[in-house]
């Protein structure tokens, strides 16, 4: 590998469901490595283990899959490389950055009452920093960071500007726990590490974070990656999205309908902009993505704009591509399987059925003309467009069809001069040609299903409607 190779990652922890504000930042860094030519890692921190699951770490592989983030090698498991941490921990001991502490939690916990009740900071000083390794007794110990406790750290942020923390203000963090695990704070920093990565893209709640890991890297004397903490995702109302905001795992965009374009398009605009373009395609969002169009203030989610977006791209998108993901569609939402003859039909129909459509329910409800069978029952909306008097208009109408040559300029035609000839507007003949068709209301124009279902089929509805 190149020094000049950017490599990102996205680490999330496997206790549920891949969140949309996740899925926010691993496009961001998916973006800026693939624009670059560059490697996108996946890393799962499973280090907690009371709450980490396999069905949760399937269901982030899968949210991933599904919005078409793909990265590179194997995924790594944080919890599997804890040799490796502790043996970065116990480096810096031998080296002097990082001391053995025998203060008991009781301990830890009277001092912080005695300081709150004095008013006085709770910032924890352990006694054992400086203590010379005869006096150690033979008891459980963590192992800690020797902090710096003059100057300041100053976290150069791509996104957020120059932030400072005064050492003063930050502890001397544990490492290693009394049982030999890591902490995730050193997991991280190793594991970024290790694995090459130069740009750490993540949610700005990891700030503090960085303070206390650029510390770590400092001790071992590794360069640091270039940092970039972007604001956090909030709900319409401003406040941080949670669940009364509706939808946040990934797959329930899916099960909404959503394609996975739409959703990393939208989630690309979520708190990034590029000049005014709204709707684009991956490879404009991988040669426009970069941290100067990140702004600093947390993006406002808003489903009317994913709405729109995904209208946009069902619109545009390929047929065939867009069959296939309807088909994964149908299995998200456990509905049951196209049969041959209904993929044809989609497969005929899709030019006409993805126009002003936006989403793959609204998609295969327009779609009930190919999708079911006759005789089509109208439902309650299509059945007041065939009383009697437009049954009788069919019926007399059905012969100038059966005459017509089948394009649809012919068949625009003889509707045309039918209505003409019996004083009637073209919108009056629509809606119960619509019904006999397809039973629904919500459907492409008349002349596209019956170019797409044909003459014999055509003709065949109209009579079934008469009766």
């Amino acid at each position: 590998m190149s020094e000049a190779q950017v490599v990102t990652r996205f680490a999330p922890s496997p206790t549920g469901y891949l969140h949309i504000g996740g899925a926010r930042t691993a496009l961001f860094n998916w973006l800026y490595a693939r624009g670059r030519g560059g490697k996108f890692l996946l890393r799962i921190e499973d280090t907690d283990r009371a709450r980490s699951t396999p069905e949760a770490t399937a269901a982030i592989l899968k949210g991933l899959t599904w919005l078409g983030l793909d990265w590179d090698g194997d995924a790594v498991s944080q919890f599997e490389r804890a040799g490796r941490h502790a043996q970065v921990a116990l480096e810096m001991l031998t080296t002097g950055h990082a001391y053995k502490c025998f203060a008991t939690q009781d301990e830890i916990a009277a001092f912080r009452e005695e300081a709150k009740a004095a008013g006085k900071s709770t910032l924890y000083r352990s006694p054992w920093r400086d203590a010379a390794p005869e006096s150690h007794p033979d008891a459980p110990y963590v192992v800690r960071l020797k902090a710096p406790r003059e100057g300041a750290t100053v976290i150069k942020d791509q996104v957020q500007g120059d932030v400072t923390w005064k050492n003063d203000q930050l502890d001397d963090m544990v490492l290693l726990r009394s049982d030999g695990t890591p902490t995730y704070m050193l997991a991280v920093v190793v594991d970024d590490h290790d694995m090459g990565v130069t740009h750490v893209i993540r949610g700005d709640d990891h700030l503090a974070n960085a303070a206390r890991q650029m510390q770590i890297y400092a001790a071992m004397g590794w360069s640091l990656p270039v940092y970039a903490h972007i604001p956090l995702i909030h709900g319409p109302d401003g406040k941080k999205l949670s669940k009364r905001h509706g939808a946040l795992g990934v797959e329930e965009y899916q099960a909404m309908g959503y394609p996975a374009a739409a959703v990393r398009n939208y989630l690309a605009r979520l708190g990034w902009s590029h000049g005014d373009d709204e709707f684009f395609n991956d490879e404009q969002a991988k040669e426009w993505f970069g941290f100067d169009g990140i702004g600093k203030s947390p993006a406002r989610f808003d489903f009317k704009k994913l709405e729109n977006l995904s209208g946009q791209h069902i619109g545009v998108a390929d047929d065939a591509a867009l069959l296939q993901e309807l088909e994964a569609f149908l299995v998200a939402t456990d509905a049951p399987a196209l049969t041959d003859a209904q993929k044809s039909g989609l497969a005929l129909a899709m030019p006409y059925l993805k126009t002003g459509t936006k989403s793959f329910g609204q998609l295969l409800d327009k779609a009930y003309f190919v999708l079911g069978s006759r005789p089509f029952e109208p439902d309650e909306k299509a059945s007041k467009s065939l009383d009697n008097v437009s049954r009788g208009i069919l019926t007399e109408l059905t012969p100038h069809l059966q005459n017509a040559s089948w394009t649809r300029d012919a068949l625009e035609a003889a509707v045309g001069e039918f209505a003409e000839a019996r004083g009637l507007k073209l919108g009056k003949l629509a809606q119960p040609l619509r019904a006999a068709l397809a039973g629904r209301t919500a459907t492409p124009s008349v002349f596209d299903m019956m170019l797409v279902i044909g003459r014999d089929e055509t003709i065949a509805r109209l009579t079934d409607a008469q009766a």
